[in-house]
C-alpha cells in the first residue's frame, strides 16, 4: 500500500485529491496538510512514501518542504502538484530533490499513476513542461533576488532595509542590480520577469 500525504491550501483541492486516491486501488491517503510548516510536522508524523505537495502554500512553500523532507525522510519522495507552469520552479523543485511536477489540470488517473510510479522510485515531469528543466537559471543573487521579492510584495526600499537589517543604499544598489540583470526598464518590470520565470 502506497501511503500518501496530500498538502494544499486550498480545501476543495485537498479534499478531491484526497477522495480520488482513496478511491484508487493500493494508495492510501495517510494524512492531509494545509500549510508548509503542518506538511513538515504531519509527514515526520505520518512517514508517507509520497508527499502531493502545492508549490504556493502558506508558512513556507512547497519546494522549501519537499528540499526539507528529503533531507530529514528521505524514504518519503515528493511530487509538486502545482498550477505554476514556470520554469523556473520547476527548476528549484528538482534542484530540491522533488521525484515529480505536475500541473493541477493532470487528468485525475495520470495522477494516481504518477504516485505509482515515483513511489517506485521513478521521476515524473508533465509532458507540458519537458525540456524546461534546462532553461537558464536565474542571473539574480540571493541577496537581490530577497531584496525584489520584498519590493514585489509592495515595500519600499526603507521598509526593506528594515526588514533586512542593511542601509538604504545598499537596498537601492541590490535592487538595481536585480533591474540591470533582467534588462528590465524598471523595478517594476523586473519583478514581472522575474516572476514569470519563477525566480522570485
Amino acid at each position: 500500500m502506497i501511503r500518501v500525504l496530500v498538502v494544499d491550501d486550498h480545501d476543495v483541492v485537498r479534499s478531491g485529491l484526497t477522495a480520488l486516491l482513496s478511491a484508487e486501488i493500493g494508495i492510501e491517503v495517510a494524512g492531509q496538510a494545509a500549510d508548509g510548516p503542518a506538511a513538515i510536522t504531519e509527514a515526520e508524523r505520518l512517514r508517507p512514501d509520497v508527499a502531493l505537495l502545492d508549490i504556493d502554500l502558506p508558512g513556507l512553500d512547497g519546494i522549501a518542504v519537499a528540499d526539507q523532507l528529503v533531507r530529514a525522510l528521505p524514504s518519503c519522495r515528493t511530487v509538486m502538484l502545482t498550477a505554476l507552469d514556470r520554469p523556473g520552479h520547476l527548476r528549484r523543485a528538482l534542484d530540491a530533490g522533488a521525484a515529480g511536477y505536475l500541473l493541477k489540470s493532470t487528468p485525475p488517473a495520470q495522477i494516481a499513476d504518477a504516485v505509482r510510479w515515483i513511489a517506485a522510485g521513478g521521476r515524473v515531469i508533465d509532458a507540458r513542461m519537458r525540456g524546461e528543466e534546462r532553461s537558464g537559471p536565474s542571473p539574480l543573487t540571493d541577496k537581490e533576488a530577497e531584496a525584489l521579492r520584498l519590493a514585489a510584495e509592495g515595500a519600499h526600499s526603507r521598509e526593506i532595509a528594515a526588514d533586512l537589517f542593511l542601509s538604504v543604499g545598499t537596498v537601492r544598489n541590490r535592487l538595481s542590480s536585480a533591474v540591470g540583470k533582467l534588462h528590465a526598464r524598471t523595478l517594476v518590470d523586473a519583478v514581472r520577469i522575474a516572476t514569470q520565470h519563477g525566480w522570485l
